[in-house]
C-alpha cells in the first residue's frame, strides 16, 4: 500500500470555533460593527433624475428658452414640450427598470453560512458582524476581509489584483473580501467589515463591470461632441447676422437663432436610447432576466457568435453514477471505498459530479472511515482531487490523460469501452502522495473507473435550433473530456458536434486560434484556454456572447462581449456577466436576444429622423449667414420636430423586429439620414432663392419652406417604414394629417401663412424635384453603405475619431 510521503504540515488543523453569541452579535449591532453598505447598489431615484435633468442638450434647451421668455414670443416655447416628454419618458422607465432590477437582485443575491451560538445559519452578507465565523467554500465569494481559522484553499484573486493564478491560503493567512474560493473551503473569522474592508475601499464590484463595448453609445458620443462644437458659433453667427446687417429687431435676431439651434440639437435622441434600452431591460426582467449592463442589449443583439460552458447550459447540472467497474486485480469494493474517501474528504467542497458520487457512496452503504490525514480539493487545472486517509494511503479521483501515463489512460480506455458516449469517465487510483502544491506523485495505480452521466435539458435542442436559424455559430467549451462534450453536444443538435478537439494538445495560443476556426467543441479546457479561445474568435472579428456558471468561466466571461450567467451559479461568474438568468432558465436566451434586436434595429431607424434636422439646419444656419434671412422660428420648428421625428420615432422604436443587427450604428444611421439632409437642404436654398424673384413676405417664405420640410421627411418616414404594414400606414397618415391640421386650422398659432397659387407651385414642383433627388441619393448611399463604402467608411473615421479623442483625455487626466 503506498503511503503519503509528504510534510505532516500540510495536515489540515481542526480549530474547534463555536461562532459569536446572540449576545455578541447585538453588541457589534449597536456599534455599528456591521458589513452593510459594501455593495454597489442601483441608481437612486435623485441620481436617475439628476443624470436625465442636467445635460449639455437640456441646458441648450433651457437657454433658448429663457431667450424666447424675454421676448415674450410664448408659443415659441412649445420646443421645450418634446424635450420635457422625452424628459419624463426616460426618468419613468429608468425608474421602473430600477425598481425591477433591485428585486431580481434579491432574489439571486447570494446567503452566506456563518456560526452563532454553534449553530450554522445563513446571512446575507450584510448581515455579517465583527468577528464573525464565516464558512466558505468552492465558487463562493468572500463578503468581508478575513483570517483564516481553518481549511487550505486556492483563492482567485484576478477580479482584484488581474492575477488568474491561484494564490494558496490556509490558517493565519488573510482573506480579502471580493476574492473567490478557487478550491477548497474553510472557516474564517471576519476582521473588517463595511466600509473598512478591502473590496469597498476599492469599490471592487466596480471592477466587476467590464468597459461598456458598445456602438450605439460611442456613435451618441461623437454626435455631441460635434454638435457642441458646431452649435453656438452657427447660432452667435446668425445672431449678429441677422441683428446688425439685416436691421432686423432684438426680437427677430432672438428667434431666427433660436430656431437655428433648436433645430441642430437632436432632440431626445440620447433620451430616446436609454428610453428603448430601459424598456428592453424591463421586459426582460418581467421575464426573470436581470440585465447588469444596459447597453449590453446593444452587443446581444449584434452576437453572432455564442461559446457555451456544457454544464449548467446544455445540461442540468444534475448528475448521476452510470457505471463503476474495476481494474483487473482489483474488486468492486475497493473502488467504492476509494472513490468514497475521496470525496467524502472535501464534503464541504462538493461540485456536481462530487455530489453525485456522495450520493453512490451512501447508496452503496460504503462505510465512513477516520478523518483524512490530508485532503487535497478538485483544481479545475489539474482535473483531479485526492486524499491521504487516516492510514496514509494516497488516492485520486479525476481525468485519465491528466492522473495516468499513456498506458494507464489506454487501460482506463479499455475498461470503459462499453460505456455510452456521453458519459464522463473517471478514473480512480493510489498513488505515492501529493507535492506542496496537490499535484499527484509517483506513478498512479489504476483500481477502477467510474461512468457519470450529465442530465441534457429538455429545452436545449430547441433553444440550439433557434439559434442556427438566426445565423449564430455555435461553439461547445468545456472542461470535461472531449469524447463526452461531443456526445451531448451532438444530442443538443449543436452543428459540426462531432469535430472536436482536445485543448490538452494545444499548447500555443497560434494553435487555439487555429483551433476555434476549424472546431465547434472543445474539451479539457483550462480557465485560461477558455479566455483564449474567446479572444481568438474576437480577434476574427465575431461578436462573441459567453455562458458560464462556474469559477472556471470567470475569465472567458470577463473577456466575452456580452457574458451569461445563472442565479444558482457561482457569485463569482454572476458578478462578472452583464446578464443573469434569475430562473436559471437558458431557453430564455432566444428571448433574450430577440429583445436586443427589436430595440436596436428600431433604434437605427429613429436615430436617423433626429439627425436629418440636426444636419439640415446646421447647413441652413451657415448658408444663412451669408444669405439671410433664416427661414424658421421656433414654432414652426416645434410642429416639424413633434409631427416628422417625435411620434415616428417612438412608434417604430416598439415594433417587433428580429432581425440580426449587422453594420455600424452610426454608418445605418447616416446612410439614411444624409440622403433627406441634403434633398431638404436643397429644396430650401431654391425656397429661399425664390423669395429673391417671386413676391413672398418672409412668413410666405417660413410656410414654404416649412412644408418642404415636412414633404421630405414623410418621404424618408415611408422610406425607412419599408414594408408597410398597417400600423406603420396609419403612422405616415397621422403624420401628414398633423401636418395638414397645424398648417390650416392651428396654422395662426404657427405663424403659418395662407396658401397662394405661386407658394404652392412653389411647394409642388420643389417638393416633387427634392424627393427624386432624395430618392436617388438614398438608394446610393444604403448601396455604398452595404458594401462597406461611402457614409459606413466617413462613419468609421467619425468614431474612431471620437474613441481617439476619449483616449486622449483619458491619458490626460491620467
Amino acid at each position: 500500500m503506498a503511503r503519503d510521503t509528504t510534510s505532516a504540515t500540510n495536515k489540515t488543523p481542526t480549530t474547534n470555533v463555536e461562532g459569536l453569541s446572540s449576545a455578541e452579535v447585538e453588541e457589534r449591532i449597536a456599534a455599528g460593527k456591521t458589513n452593510a453598505n459594501t455593495d454597489v447598489k442601483t441608481k437612486t431615484v435623485r441620481q436617475i433624475l439628476a443624470e436625465h435633468t442636467f445635460t449639455l442638450f437640456n441646458g441648450v434647451n433651457v437657454g433658448m428658452a429663457i431667450l424666447v421668455a424675454i421676448t415674450g414670443q410664448w408659443r415659441n416655447l412649445l420646443f421645450m414640450g418634446v424635450v420635457i416628454c422625452n424628459l419624463v419618458i426616460g426618468i419613468f422607465q429608468e425608474i421602473r427598470a430600477k425598481r425591477m432590477v433591485d428585486k431580481l437582485s434579491i432574489l439571486t443575491e447570494k446567503r452566506v453560512r456563518v456560526k452563532r451560538d454553534g449553530q450554522v445559519v445563513e446571512l446575507l452578507p450584510s448581515e455579517l458582524v465583527l468577528d464573525d465565523c464565516i464558512l466558505l467554500a468552492h465558487g463562493e465569494q468572500v463578503p468581508a476581509d478575513s483570517v483564516v481559522l481553518r481549511g487550505q484553499v486556492q483563492m482567485d484573486e484576478s477580479l482584484l489584483t488581474g492575477e488568474s493564478r491561484p494564490v494558496p491560503k490556509g490558517p493565519g493567512d488573510t482573506l480579502l473580501s471580493g476574492s473567490f474560493i478557487d478550491s477548497g473551503d474553510l472557516l474564517a473569522r471576519v476582521t473588517k467589515v463595511g466600509q473598512e474592508g478591502y473590496a469597498a475601499r476599492i469599490n471592487a464590484e466596480a471592477k466587476y463591470v467590464k468597459p461598456v463595448h458598445s456602438q450605439i453609445l460611442d456613435s451618441l458620443r461623437a454626435i455631441i461632441r460635434l454638435g457642441t462644437y458646431a452649435l453656438f458659433p452657427l447660432g452667435i453667427g446668425l445672431f449678429l447676422r441677422t441683428l446688425f446687417m439685416d436691421s432686423a429687431t432684438l426680437n427677430d435676431a432672438i428667434l431666427s437663432a433660436v430656431a437655428a439651434v433648436v433645430g441642430m440639437i437632436p432632440q431626445g435622441l440620447v433620451l430616446l436610447t436609454s428610453s428603448i434600452l430601459a424598456i428592453a431591460t424591463t421586459r426582460l426582467a418581467s421575464r426573470k432576466v436581470l440585465v447588469q449592463q444596459t447597453y449590453c442589449v446593444e452587443t446581444l443583439a449584434r452576437v453572432d457568435t455564442l461559446c457555451l460552458d456544457k454544464t449548467g447550459t446544455i445540461t442540468t447540472g444534475r448528475m448521476e453514477v452510470s457505471h463503476v467497474k474495476p481494474a483487473p486485480g482489483h474488486t468492486l469494493s475497493e473502488v467504492d471505498n476509494a472513490l468514497a474517501e475521496v470525496v467524502r474528504a472535501s464534503e464541504g467542497d462538493a461540485n456536481d459530479t462530487a455530489q453525485a458520487l456522495l450520493v453512490y457512496a451512501n447508496k452503496a452503504g460504503v462505510e465512513r472511515g477516520g478523518a483524512p490525514l490530508r485532503v487535497v480539493p478538485f483544481n479545475s487545472r489539474r482535473k483531479c482531487s485526492g486524499c491521504v486517509t487516516s492510514e496514509g494511503q494516497a488516492l485520486v479521483l479525476g481525468a485519465a490523460r491528466f492522473v495516468l501515463d499513456e498506458k494507464g489512460a489506454a487501460q482506463a480506455a479499455d475498461l470503459a469501452a462499453g460505456f455510452d458516449p456521453c458519459e464522463r469517465v473517471l478514473v480512480v487510483c493510489e498513488v505515492t502522495g501529493f507535492d506542496a502544491e496537490g499535484a499527484p506523485l509517483g506513478k498512479a495505480a489504476l483500481l477502477g473507473v467510474v461512468g457519470i452521466q450529465d442530465e441534457l435539458r429538455a429545452t436545449a435542442p430547441q433553444t440550439m435550433r433557434y439559434f442556427i436559424e438566426q445565423g449564430v455559430d455555435l461553439r461547445v467549451i468545456s472542461g470535461d473530456d472531449p469524447a463526452t462534450v461531443s456526445a451531448i453536444a451532438a444530442r443538443a443538435g449543436v452543428p459540426n458536434a462531432e469535430q472536436a478537439v482536445d485543448a490538452t494538445t494545444l499548447k500555443t495560443e497560434g494553435d487555439l486560434a487555429a483551433a476555434a476556426r476549424c472546431y465547434h467543441v472543445f474539451g479539457r479546457v483550462t480557465p485560461e484556454q477558455k479566455r483564449a479561445l474567446v479572444r481568438a474568435l474576437r480577434a476574427d472579428g465575431l461578436v462573441v456572447a459567453m455562458t458560464g456558471d462556474g469559477v472556471n468561466d470567470v475569465l472567458a466571461l470577463r473577456e466575452a462581449d456580452c457574458s451569461i450567467s445563472v442565479a444558482s451559479g457561482s457569485a463569482a461568474a454572476r458578478n462578472v456577466s452583464e446578464i443573469v438568468l434569475a430562473d436559471n432558465d437558458f431557453s430564455h436566451m432566444p428571448e433574450v436576444v430577440a429583445e436586443g434586436r427589436r430595440s436596436i434595429n428600431n433604434l437605427q431607424r429613429s436615430a436617423s429622423l433626429f439627425l436629418v434636422k440636426t444636419v439640415y439646419t446646421a447647413v441652413l444656419a451657415l448658408v444663412c449667414i451669408f444669405f439671410p434671412p433664416y427661414p424658421f422660428i421656433p414654432i414652426q420648428m416645434s410642429l416639424i420636430s413633434a409631427a416628422i421625428i417625435g411620434i415616428p420615432s417612438f412608434v417604430l422604436a416598439l415594433e417587433p423586429n428580429h432581425d440580426r443587427v449587422s453594420g455600424g450604428f452610426l454608418g445605418h444611421v447616416l446612410a439614411r439620414s444624409l440622403p433627406a439632409s441634403a434633398g431638404i437642404t436643397v429644396a430650401l436654398v431654391v425656397a429661399l432663392a425664390a423669395e429673391r424673384i417671386m413676391p413672398m413676405d418672409f412668413a410666405e417664405t417660413s410656410t414654404v419652406c416649412m412644408l418642404l420640410v415636412a414633404i421630405v421627411g414623410i418621404r424618408l418616414i415611408w422610406r425607412i417604414s419599408q414594408p408597410l404594414t398597417p400600423l406603420r400606414t396609419a403612422l405616415l397618415i397621422t403624420v401628414a394629417a398633423i401636418v395638414a391640421v397645424g398648417c390650416t386650422v392651428f396654422g395662426a398659432f404657427f405663424m403659418v401663412a395662407p396658401l397662394t397659387l405661386s407658394m404652392c407651385v412653389l411647394v409642388i414642383v420643389t417638393g416633387a424635384l427634392s424627393c427624386v433627388l432624395f430618392d436617388t441619393l438614398y438608394n446610393r448611399s444604403i448601396a455604398l453603405a452595404n458594401a462597406g463604402g461611402g457614409i459606413a467608411r466617413l462613419a468609421d473615421r467619425l468614431e474612431e475619431t471620437h474613441v481617439t479623442h476619449r483616449r486622449n483625455v483619458k491619458h490626460q487626466g491620467v
